[in-house]
């Protein structure tokens, strides 16, 4: 487990906030680490995920409201630290995609974490997204995921 700063994912950000399958070891990794680090969209891929929930019906309107108003304080507080997708991550982001295989399914966000992971040096990224995982190396990243960490190959 780091001591350092982690690359969560927004899968794993939102896991710190609500219970579901993988909470409890990402729990403990995030306890681990000095602070955690996403890219900024990572902050509206965790408001959306939450209001999914609740659009669902897996959550109430007070339930939302305690979810943002937690993530927005644990923010506020520098417990989650959004770097800025920055020009940098735009040309690594247009840089890998022009060498991608065919084979390769990596969504724009998922490429814009991988290329903010890589700009700002996280030697790893931690996440359960299965994609994700399997471009990493495209961004000179190792993927980690704690919930799976044996998962078969795409």
């Amino acid at each position: 487990m780091p001591a350092e700063p982690a690359y969560f994912d927004s899968t794993y950000l939102f896991k710190l906030y609500w219970d579901e399958e993988g909470s409890g070891e990402v729990r403990a990794l995030a306890g681990a680490c000095s602070r955690l680090i996403c890219a900024a969209h990572g902050r509206a891929e965790v408001m959306a995920a939450a209001h999914r929930k609740f659009r669902e019906g897996s959550a109430d309107a007070g339930q939302l409201r305690a979810l943002l108003d937690q993530f927005t304080a644990d923010c506020d507080a520098g417990g989650i630290v959004f770097q800025p997708l920055v020009d940098g991550v735009f040309e690594k982001v247009d840089a890998v995609f022009r060498v991608a295989p065919a084979g390769v399914f990596l969504r724009a966000a998922d490429a814009l974490h991988l290329a903010c992971a890589a700009e700002n040096q996280a030697p790893k990224v931690y996440s359960n997204d299965r994609h994700m995982i399997a471009a990493a190396p495209l961004f000179g990243l190792e993927a980690v995921n704690v919930i799976r960490p044996a998962l078969p190959p795409l």
